[in-house]
């Protein structure tokens, strides 16, 4: 009973200290690696708002790993693979699990039209079109359409 009692609590502390991004991160090999090993110091915000080559994701990580973080080299390559397909330079941004600094980084949005898009998600529910997303009051929408290549839904 004591150590089912331990166990419990050493899950809901892990769960607890979960950032709550870490399951809008895009699936695939490697998601639940940069959920564990990368959030672990810092949050998915820091990740998703960054568009960098296989080669710039590769120095980044073994500098995390230099600086502590918990990985292997299979580990480590997995990581580095699924950072770059998903966040590469010509990665998308999924208009529908975006944090707010990803709209700014990536679309180049002000705070103000970043928050108006999270908030209208929030209030109205999932977009589905580039339409959709023309609708929040508040967003310019010509830069919207000028980086609607950027976008994913």
């Amino acid at each position: 009973m004591r150590r089912i009692c331990i166990v419990a609590l050493l899950t809901a502390c892990w769960l607890w200290s979960d950032d709550p991004e870490a399951e809008h991160l895009p699936p695939g090999p490697g998601q639940d690696l940069v959920a564990g090993v990368c959030v672990e110091c810092h949050g998915v915000v820091n990740i998703r708002r960054q568009r960098m080559s296989k080669e710039e994701w590769t120095g980044e990580v073994w500098d995390m790993v230099d600086r502590g973080a918990q990985a292997d080299n299979d580990q480590v390559a997995a990581i580095i693979d699924y950072l770059a397909n998903n966040f590469g330079p010509d990665s998308k941004v999924i208009v529908n699990t975006a944090p707010m600094d990803e709209f700014k980084a990536v679309l180049e949005l002000t705070a103000d039209e970043a928050s108006a898009i999270v908030d209208y998600r929030k209030a109205h529910g999932e977009f589905h079109q580039l339409s959709d997303l023309l609708k929040v009051p508040g967003v310019d929408g010509k830069k919207l359409e000028a980086k609607k290549d950027k976008l994913q839904f």
